[in-house]
């Protein structure tokens, strides 16, 4: 299986401190700042357990996704990456969680945004190439693992597929430890060298 289109979502730790209204600015800023990187941004802040804010991008999307009631930042790759798939999931997962770095040294949220590092959500969004099955799970389970053990540094995690065929292949991977953001991108580059 060719892993293509890898979503990567990590969950805010306290939601209830974050509204989604700064992210229109914040973003804009982003589309301001880059050189034609990020293209435009649409407001579903209105739209209950919806998207929330996305920032539209060429390579990826990047989203405060407030689907199924939990905020957090979805990093919705769109474009072809080459490699195994353990070097895809790897670098869906790094540039997710460097975002997420982005996100929580925004000066206009004034620190109160962090993520919490020990939960993750990957999703796969093409159903065709990835059908919500125990097949697929079968055939990325291993590159999934080797990722989990490397991003929590070898602590015990657990996946859980979705269960519901309708919806598309996803995998939440839970710890029992705390990490933060930082030291997440501390273990994948570690790993790296």
């Amino acid at each position: 299986m060719n892993l293509q289109k890898i979503n990567v979502k990590f969950f805010v730790a306290d939601p209830g401190a974050v509204q989604l209204e700064p992210f229109v600015g914040i973003f804009n800023s982003w589309i301001q700042a880059a050189d034609g990187e990020y293209y435009d941004l649409a407001d579903y802040s209105h739209v209950p357990d919806g998207p929330g804010i996305l920032l539209i991008a060429h390579e990826a999307n990047i989203s405060m996704d407030n689907s199924g009631n939990e905020l957090g930042l979805l990093y919705n790759r769109k474009q072809p990456l080459e490699g195994s798939n353990r070097e895809k999931l790897r670098r869906a997962f790094a540039a997710a969680l460097q975002y997420c770095r982005r996100i929580e040294a925004e000066s206009v949220l004034e620190g109160r945004l962090h993520f919490r590092g020990g939960e993750a959500l990957v999703l796969i969004n093409d159903r065709l190439l990835a059908p919500n099955t125990e097949e697929t799970l079968g055939a990325i389970r291993a590159d999934v693992e080797d990722l989990v053990r490397t991003l929590y540094a070898g602590s015990e995690f657990s996946l859980q597929r979705e269960q519901d065929p309708r919806k598309r292949f996803g995998l939440r991977i839970k710890t029992p430890v705390s990490f933060d953001v930082a030291t997440l991108l501390k273990n994948m580059e570690s790993s790296v060298n």
